[in-house]
C-alpha cells in the first residue's frame, strides 16, 4: 500500500511555490503533505494530495516539470523514540532512507532567508507562531503532565 508523491522541480525564486500551490487549488486538488528542499537555483518541492491525478493533469497543463513516484506514508504513535525505532528496523534490514518528511495539514515549518521579517509578516496577517515552549507543552500534555 503506497499513496503517490508529486515531485515538482522549479526554480528557487520568490512566487514560483504560490503558482504550483494555485495551480493545485484551482484544480481543486488539496495538499496534505509537501517538503521543499533547495538546491541552490533549483529545488524540488514533493507533495502529497487527495486527488493527485487531477493535480498532475493541472501541472502538465501549466507546463510544469514533474514527475509521480509511489512513496510509503506512517502513523507513528506520538512518543518519544518513535521515529528512531521505525527508522532502526529499516537499518537492521539494510534498508536505506533516501528522504522522509513529516505530513500534517495545520503545522508546517518554514525556512527564508530573513526569519525575523517572516515572522512579523505572518504574525501581522494573524497568523499563529509556534514556539519552542509550545511543542514542549504540547508533549507535556501527551504524556499526561500538564502543569
Amino acid at each position: 500500500m503506497t499513496v503517490s508523491q508529486i515531485s515538482v522541480f522549479a526554480q528557487s525564486k520568490p512566487g514560483h511555490l504560490a503558482r504550483v500551490l494555485n495551480v493545485f487549488e484551482a484544480a481543486g486538488a488539496n495538499v496534505r503533505g509537501f517538503a521543499v528542499s533547495d538546491t541552490g537555483e533549483f529545488g524540488i518541492t514533493r507533495f502529497i494530495l487527495d486527488r493527485p491525478d487531477i493535480a498532475c493533469d493541472a501541472l502538465k497543463r501549466e507546463g510544469f516539470a514533474y514527475i509521480e513516484t509511489q512513496v510509503l506514508c506512517l502513523k507513528l504513535e506520538d512518543r518519544p523514540g518513535e521515529l528512531a525505532r521505525v527508522i532502526s528496523l529499516l537499518a537492521e534490514r539494510n534498508e536505506n532512507v533516501l528522504y522522509s518528511y513529516s505530513m500534517i495539514s495545520t503545522y508546517i515549518i518554514l525556512a527564508t532567508d530573513n526569519i525575523e521579517e517572516t515572522k512579523e509578516i505572518l504574525k501581522n496577517a494573524g497568523l499563529r507562531i509556534i514556539t519552542q515552549a509550545d511543542i514542549e507543552k504540547a508533549n507535556a500534555i501527551h504524556a499526561g503532565n500538564e502543569d
